[in-house]
């Protein structure tokens, strides 16, 4: 269903029925559905969650393949690719949003919920804590209750900030690979793609042997009291974002490699970009004020 006005390519598309919408949201149904019976103890929960990932992985292979058919078929025109830079920028604005909530718990925790235990009104009861973040400090109890195992802060030096290079870097060979694909060089933009696949790749490594390093020579956990619940949820789930903007670059390459996009025409390309980018400037954030503040 399209009206063509320019050449072969529609001035607007609308897809026919598909059944991929029905089929994601079955396995989603499995997801949640395992998942909830898993952390309550029913050994099954663990299968039908897999299931459930591994199903709707496959739909979205599929649903991405008819897009990316659609796409190259010339079918995408003008009103298409405004939609989807509209669909791209309210998913990183929701996004920012996700960020946002960490950050203000942190802010939270640090401004007002730390200071009120070591308020007067508290003294009767934890007489020996102060109010010093992180609560780790010589004559400083780091759990009230006594319920946290002791445990060591980490710095920013060196795991962090290697990983903030490599971060910065791939930022700059992304964007060296958007201007050679600008320019119709596409293997300078193939090179440069890679190159930023591989940087991701690395971050990632660093940041599991950081967290191996954290839970076995410092003793910091998620269940470290409020700094290291902020903490791991902050750079988990950002290295959770860091993997899906890898593998987004990594498709992005691999279809670069098949002939997909040209000079003007490559908004796949510069979604995944926004994407990565927007990854940075989190990681960015979360570095000043999670290990060095």
């Amino acid at each position: 269903m399209s009206s063509t006005t320019h050449g072969t390519t529609p001035y607007y598309f609308v897809p026919g029925p598909s059944r991929h919408p029905a089929m994601a949201a079955l396995g989603l149904f499995f997801v949640i559905l395992g998942a909830g019976q898993w952390v309550n103890g029913a050994e099954w929960g663990m299968y039908s969650l897999v299931f459930g990932l591994l199903w709707w992985l496959g739909v979205l292979y599929q649903w991405f393949g008819d897009a990316i058919s659609e796409s190259e078929g010339g079918q995408y025109g003008r009103k298409i690719d405004l939609s989807f830079r509209w669909s791209m920028s309210w998913f990183i604005f929701s996004e920012v949003m996700f960020f946002g909530a960490f950050f203000a718990a942190l802010w939270w925790a640090r401004m007002h919920s730390v200071p009120a235990l070591g308020s007067l009104d508290n003294a009767v009861l934890w007489p020996d804590f102060k109010a010093v973040w992180p609560s780790v400090a010589a004559g400083v109890t780091g759990s009230p209750a006594g319920i946290v195992e002791p445990f060591t802060t980490v710095g920013p030096f060196w795991l962090p900030t290697i990983n903030t290079a490599l971060l910065l870097t791939s930022g700059v060979t992304l964007t060296i690979a958007h201007h050679a694909l600008i320019a119709g060089n596409r293997s300078k933009t193939i090179g440069f793609m890679w190159l930023t696949v591989v940087l991701g790749v690395i971050f990632l490594g660093v940041q599991g042997y950081e967290y191996h390093h954290l839970y076995t020579e410092l003793n910091l956990k998620l269940s470290s009291g409020v700094y290291g619940s902020t903490f791991f949820m902050l750079t988990g789930f950002h290295g959770f974002h860091v993997f899906v903007g890898m593998l987004m670059l990594l498709f992005i390459t691999l279809r670069l490699q098949k002939g997909h996009f040209t000079p003007e025409k490559h908004f796949g390309f510069e979604g995944a970009a926004w994407y990565w980018h927007f990854v940075d400037v989190v990681w960015l954030g979360l570095y000043v004020l999670v290990y060095w503040l």
